[in-house]
C-alpha cells in the first residue's frame, strides 16, 4: 500500500506515469522532461497545473534527487512496474503497470485507467463484471434464438414430409383409379371381341345359304378400342417442389461464412413451410441498421470487369479469387485483383451488405475513369487516387485509403460489412455489422460522377454481395442502377 501511494506521488500529471528525467518548474511542480516540453509545443508556457508563467530566460533542468527516488522505486519489487507483477495482486496492464479494472468494447481487449486516459479516450468503455454480464446474457439470447430456429426449422420438415407424403398417396390412387378404368374397358372390350368369335363360329357351322346369308347380315362386331390411357405418375412432378426446398435448404446450411445472426439468411428458413405460416422469430436487429434497409440495394458483379484470377458464381452475387487464371485479361477486365458491380449510382442514397471470408480485402467506390491497368507495386488501386474512396481490411489494421492518403482506424472483428452511400449530401460511410452494428469510417465529398461499387480480394479469399428479398429501386431509378439505355 505505501509502495502504491509513492508511486502515486511519483507520477507525471500529464502522462500519468512515474517521471521520465523528472524536471522542476520555478512553481516547484515536476513533469517528465519530454511531456512538458511537448506541452509547451502546443500551449503557452505556463505550469499545467497552477498556470504560472515559465520566463523565455529560465532553463529546464533535471531534478537529480527525485530521478534517484523513481529509479529507486522502479527496482522494488512488487505491483509496481518493476521486475514482474504479483500473481496475487490479479492481472495488470503490460504497458502501465496499473490493474485492469475496465473492458474497452472498441479494441476488444482489458485496460487500465491510465489506458482510459490516453489510447482508449474516446473508446467505448465498461466495468469488466458488466461486460461478462453482458456477454453471457447475450450468449444465453443467441442460444434460445437459435433452439428456436432449429425448433420451427424442424417443425416445418416435419410438416413439409407429412405433405409431400400425402400428395404421393394421391397421386397413387389417382393413378389406381385410372389403371382400374383402362382394365375394366380392356375387359370389356375382350369380352365382346369373344361374344364376336362365337357366334361368327356358330354361323359357319350352318349349312344352310339362306340362314347364313340372314344371319350374317346381323352380325354387327365389336368397334375399335382406342389407345389406352397410361396413369398419370410423373415423379419429377411429384417431388418437384420438395427437391426445390431441400436443395435451397441446402445451400442455405452450407453457404460459406452462413451466420445465425444474418436475417436475411434466417428469413430463408420458411422456403421450406408447408401451408400455413411458421411462427415468427425475431431477430435482435439494432434500430440503426434497420433505418439502413430502407435504401437496400441488390448488387451484382461486372463480369466484364472482373480480374482473370477472379471466379464468379451464385449469378454473379459471388466473387473467389484463385491462383489459376480463367483465361487472358479481356478487353475491359482489370489486371489487378480487382472487379466492380454492373450497377452504378449518381442521385440518391443507397445502402448494400458485403460479407468477406477473411481479412486482406477491400470494398469501396470509384468513378467509370478509374483506370484498370497496373500502375506502380501496388496489386489494388482504390483509394489511390482522386477518382476512388476504399476501405482496406487487413489482419492488424483497417485503413480508410482515398486520394493516396491512408486514415489507421480501429481492426474489424467480422466479415460483415456496410456501405451507405448519401449522394445527395456527399457522405460515404462504412460500417461493420457484427458483432454489432457500428460505423467505421465516414468520406465527405462532393461526387461529380456516377459511383461503382469496386472490390479487390487477395488469393483464396470471397465475398459474397448480400441480397433482401425485400429491396426495391426507388422510382425511376430501375434505368439508370442497371446501366440501361
Amino acid at each position: 500500500m505505501a509502495a502504491q501511494q509513492l508511486e502515486d506521488k511519483l507520477t507525471c500529471s500529464i502522462c500519468l506515469e512515474l517521471y521520465k528525467e523528472p524536471v522542476t518548474l520555478l512553481c516547484g511542480h515536476n513533469f517528465c522532461g519530454a511531456c512538458i516540453r511537448d506541452w509547451w509545443g502546443r500551449r503557452k508556457k505556463v505550469c499545467p497545473e497552477c498556470r504560472e508563467p515559465f520566463p523565455d530566460c529560465a532553463e529546464l533542468r533535471r531534478n537529480v534527487a527525485l530521478s534517484g527516488v523513481v529509479e529507486e522505486l522502479r527496482a522494488m519489487p512488487g505491483p509496481g512496474p518493476g521486475p514482474g507483477p504479483d500473481p496475487g495482486l490479479g492481472a495488470r496492464c503490460p504497458r502501465h503497470g496499473r490493474p485492469l479494472e475496465l473492458f474497452c468494447r472498441t479494441e476488444g481487449l482489458c485496460v487500465c485507467c491510465v489506458c482510459t486516459v490516453r489510447e482508449c479516450r474516446l473508446h467505448e468503455r465498461v466495468l469488466l463484471d458488466a461486460e461478462r454480464r453482458a456477454r453471457e446474457n447475450s450468449a444465453c439470447t443467441l442460444t434460445s434464438v437459435i433452439s428456436d430456429k432449429f425448433s420451427h426449422l424442424l417443425q416445418a420438415l416435419e410438416r413439409r414430409r407429412a405433405r409431400a407424403l400425402r400428395d404421393i398417396d394421391v397421386a397413387k390412387t389417382q393413378a389406381q383409379e385410372q389403371a382400374q378404368q383402362e382394365k375394366q374397358r380392356l375387359q370389356s372390350h375382350l369380352e365382346a371381341m369373344s361374344l364376336c368369335d362365337r357366334r361368327i363360329r356358330r354361323l359357319l357351322e350352318h349349312l344352310d345359304d339362306r340362314t347364313f346369308l340372314q344371319e350374317s347380315q346381323q352380325l354387327v362386331p365389336p368397334g375399335p378400342l382406342g389407345p389406352l390411357t397410361l396413369p398419370q405418375w410423373d415423379e419429377d412432378q411429384q417431388l418437384g417442389g420438395l427437391k426445390e426446398s431441400l436443395s435451397q435448404l441446402c445451400a442455405l446450411l452450407l453457404e460459406e461464412g452462413a451466420h445465425p445472426g444474418v436475417p436475411a439468411q434466417a428469413a430463408d428458413l420458411g422456403s421450406v413451410e408447408s401451408p400455413g405460416p411458421l411462427a415468427p422469430v425475431l431477430n435482435p436487429v439494432c434500430p440503426l441498421r434497420r433505418r439502413l434497409w430502407q435504401n437496400y440495394r441488390n448488387l451484382t458483379f461486372d463480369p466484364v470487369s472482373a480480374n482473370r484470377h477472379l471466379y464468379l458464381s451464385q449469378q454473379d452475387q459471388r466473387v473467389k479469387h484463385l491462383l489459376k487464371p480463367r483465361g487472358p485479361d479481356g478487353p475491359g477486365s482489370f489486371e489487378l485483383w480487382q472487379v466492380q458491380c454492373a450497377q452504378s449510382f449518381q442521385t440518391g442514397r443507397h445502402y448494400w451488405e458485403v460479407r468477406a471470408s477473411s481479412h486482406s480485402v477491400t470494398l469501396g467506390v470509384a468513378y467509370s475513369e478509374l483506370t484498370r491497368r497496373r500502375q506502380g507495386p501496388h496489386t489494388d488501386n482504390i483509394g489511390r487516387g482522386p477518382s476512388s474512396w476504399g476501405l482496406c481490411l487487413q489482419e492488424d489494421c483497417t485503413q480508410a485509403w482515398h486520394n493516396g492518403k491512408a486514415q489507421r482506424l480501429p481492426v474489424v472483428s467480422g466479415q460483415l460489412l456496410g456501405v451507405d452511400l448519401d449522394l445527395a449530401s456527399g457522405c460515404l460511410t462504412f460500417y461493420s455489422l457484427e458483432p454489432k452494428t457500428q460505423p467505421l469510417h465516414t468520406f465527405h465529398a462532393i461526387f461529380t460522377q456516377p459511383l461503382y461499387p469496386i472490390f479487390w480480394l487477395l488469393e483464396g479469399r470471397t465475398l459474397t454481395l448480400c441480397h433482401r428479398p425485400e429491396a426495391t429501386l426507388p422510382p425511376g431509378f430501375q434505368e439508370e442502377a442497371l446501366g440501361l439505355s
